[in-house]
């Protein structure tokens, strides 16, 4: 059985529910007898929207320095995954799963729990009880037997809340007692730096230019909820477009990768008004979150993040972007776009879409519903309409023309 044990450095004294300008580092460590698996020191803000009596309620939580180790802590093994479940207030969880592919380690699940019956904390709430809401677009990797490491304020969107994590030092499969010297270090943190020049060479050769791949190919991708009903259906060819150093060519590259269907699995999750696609290839995860505004029966892709180790990446590439405007349409209809879309994450990283039709809410027997058409398609069918009505015209012109010309002609020979 696993021994779980915490440690606890204290920043600040934080009040659960009360925003403090300094959070908390808590340290929580998760052993296996005498054996360390999980160690994390962390700061955390927890933003919780909830239904009250007055409408739509704002929460924010910190993560406070009484935060404790949860009994479902694991270290894993016999088919179980590490998790680390750090318990605080009165009945609020929040839970970290991590997976591994032997090169990396990742957090593959964030679940959060939070307990609208703690009325201190949630004041004249709809409901009560307990309520779980799951993501698994965290973007949390790095390195196996290297610490990940993030100061910087690094967002998790999941259902109606955000988490927030920062000051993050963290290792899941140790091999020692204490975090590992050596650092993954997270985007956010990697100040930009110029790549040293290469050593003098004799030979001016540069390094082979990769081929384009192509236009990739559609796929069929879907999430469904815990009753086994489709809540989140897709049909679309991606293309990945990112820049990152490469070790082979000592410079930043540009890489446009095709996403392979029959190589890519689909997982994700649905709630009311948020769901998430995440799409999973080999070494690279790509995760859509979609959000329903209830007010004007409109949805529209809100986030998009992706993950990648590639062979000839220096470090793990990830790019996250929760604020985004694709793919809008009114609810209980698909979006449809046969154009190609370049969808811009951030300066390092897009997505080109393309043969695509998506429907997060609204599926009626997991099938999609009328389609809206994007902006280019629309424009697309506008240039043969003008150019058919253009050629009818001319055709109508030459037609009348040749029959005044005949009726004049008929006109000359006419009996006295």
């Amino acid at each position: 059985m696993n021994q779980i044990h915490l440690g606890v450095g204290i920043a600040c004294v934080v009040i659960l529910g009360c925003l403090a300008v300094t959070q908390a580092q808590v340290t929580f460590v998760v052993k296996d007898g005498n054996f360390t698996c999980i160690k994390a020191e962390l700061s955390a803000a927890i933003s919780i929207n909830y239904d009250s009596a007055t409408g739509t309620r704002m929460k924010v939580v910190q993560l406070p320095g009484t935060a404790t180790v949860g009994r479902n802590s694991l270290c894993g093994g016999n088919g179980s995954a590490p998790t680390l479940v750090m318990l605080f207030g009165d009945g609020h969880s929040l839970s970290l799963t991590f997976s591994t592919n032997d090169s990396l380690y990742s957090v593959a699940n964030l679940t959060l729990q939070y307990n609208l019956s703690d009325t201190s904390t949630f004041p004249e709430a709809n409901g009560t009880g307990l309520i779980s809401m799951e993501t698994t677009s965290v973007g949390i990797v790095a390195r196996v037997n290297t610490t990940y490491r993030c100061v910087s304020a690094s967002p998790v969107n999941v259902g109606r809340a955000n988490v927030t994590f920062s000051n993050v030092k963290m290792e899941a499969y140790m091999t020692g007692e204490d975090l590992s010297p050596n650092e993954s270090v997270c985007p956010a943190d990697q100040s930009t730096t110029t790549a040293p020049a290469p050593p003098p060479s004799t030979t001016t050769s540069a390094p082979p230019t990769p081929n384009p791949p192509g236009n990739p190919t559609q796929g069929n991708y879907s999430v469904s909820n815990s009753n086994g009903s489709v809540c989140v259906l897709t049909r679309m060819a991606l293309q990945l477009n990112v820049s990152h150093f490469s070790v082979s060519q000592k410079k930043t590259i540009q890489e446009v990768v095709n996403l392979q269907p029959n190589q890519t699995t689909s997982s994700g999750s649905c709630d009311a008004t948020n769901a998430n696609l995440m799409l999973s290839t080999g070494a690279t995860n790509l995760s859509f979150l979609f959000t329903l505004n209830t007010t004007f029966n409109r949805y529209h892709l809100s986030g998009l993040s992706v993950v990648a180790s590639w062979p000839d990446m220096e470090a793990p590439f990830m790019a996250k972007n929760n604020s985004l405007n694709y793919f809008s349409s009114t609810l209980g209809r698909s979006y449809m776009c046969s154009s190609e879309e370049t969808l811009t994450v951030d300066q390092n990283f897009s997505l080109n879409t393309f043969q695509l039709q998506v429907q997060p809410f609204g599926l009626t027997a997991g099938q999609f519903s009328q389609a809206e058409e994007c902006q280019q398609d629309q424009e697309n069918m506008l240039i043969p309409i003008i150019v058919g009505a253009a050629l009818a015209g001319l055709v109508l012109i030459v037609l009348v023309a040749y029959l005044i010309g005949r009726k004049r002609s008929h006109a000359g020979y006419q009996t006295i």
